[in-house]
């Protein structure tokens, strides 16, 4: 049993909270992004309030413990890992929810390289519990622009959690799947789920578009977010997102096995 003093340790240890690896600059620079309602980064919500900068910068420094000092533009951000413990605890309180139900989840990955294996043990967990994991659109073609232009995905499952891959390539290659924000590969998984007459979600759970995406269509989303990520947070402020952990979402996927542990226990789905 990990307890609650030993993965704030752990936290702080390898980065996920206090100093992360995520710059000042970089986050500074999606702040203003998202201000100019740019889509790489609303990356699925559609804004109710008017989310200026200063307003950014004051609810990230809420929900992330980041300097709330617009005159810090510089060095590495900060997480707050109390804030991370909290939200990890109401994390856990979602997943057992929807496990005491047996309903049906979907879970999906832009951060395949780091993420999948924490998913992955919770669509483990979840499916021992009685919940459907959906697996809807799997082949599907997905179309995302990217900085280099236009590229064509195809919607794919590993080990019960959603990810995207260029066509061609495959787990024989080594290759886990693509690194993505965008929400259309949840959009196209939840189209296919609704026009199969199929079971839709009561869960998604993921990061990026795969949150912000089903937010804003109405589909309860929880899942981590780091500190360049503040369409997860306008969300959850505006209501259309459930949960989100503040954390850094992109060290070694090792890293992540001990908040799996732990939402796991306080989730009660540990085996």
């Amino acid at each position: 049993m990990l307890t609650r003093g030993a993965l704030r340790a752990h936290l702080l240890d390898v980065g996920l909270a206090g100093v992360v690896a995520t710059s000042r600059e970089v986050s500074l620079r999606s702040y203003r992004l998202f201000a100019a309602r740019d889509p790489r980064a609303l990356i699925g919500i559609d804004p109710v309030g008017d989310w200026g900068q200063r307003e950014l910068l004051g609810l990230m420094a809420e929900r992330c413990g980041v300097s709330a000092d617009p005159r810090h533009t510089s060095g590495q951000d900060v997480i707050d890992p109390d804030r991370t413990l909290a939200a990890l605890d109401a994390f856990a309180g979602r997943l057992a929810a929807v496990a005491q139900r047996g309903a049906p989840v979907l879970l999906g990955t832009g951060h395949p390289h780091r993420l999948l294996g924490f998913y992955a043990a919770l669509a483990e967990a979840l499916s021992a519990a009685g919940c459907a994991v959906l697996t809807p659109a799997q082949g599907r073609r997905v179309d995302i622009t990217t900085r280099f232009g236009l590229r064509t995905y195809r919607l794919d499952y590993e080990r019960g959690v959603a990810l995207v891959r260029e066509p061609g390539t495959g787990r024989a290659g080594g290759e886990p799947g693509a690194h993505t924000h965008s929400p259309l590969p949840v959009r196209t998984a939840l189209a296919v789920a609704a026009e199969g007459g199929g079971p839709l979600p009561e869960l998604v759970i993921g990061d990026h578009g795969w949150v912000c995406g089903a937010g804003q269509l109405g589909f309860e989303a929880i899942g981590p977010a780091d500190t360049d990520d503040p369409a997860l947070f306008v969300g959850q402020a505006e209501g259309s997102v459930s949960v989100v952990v503040p954390l850094d979402d992109a060290v070694r996927s090792e890293y992540y096995r001990p908040l799996t542990r732990y939402v796991l226990n306080r989730a009660c789905l540990s085996r």
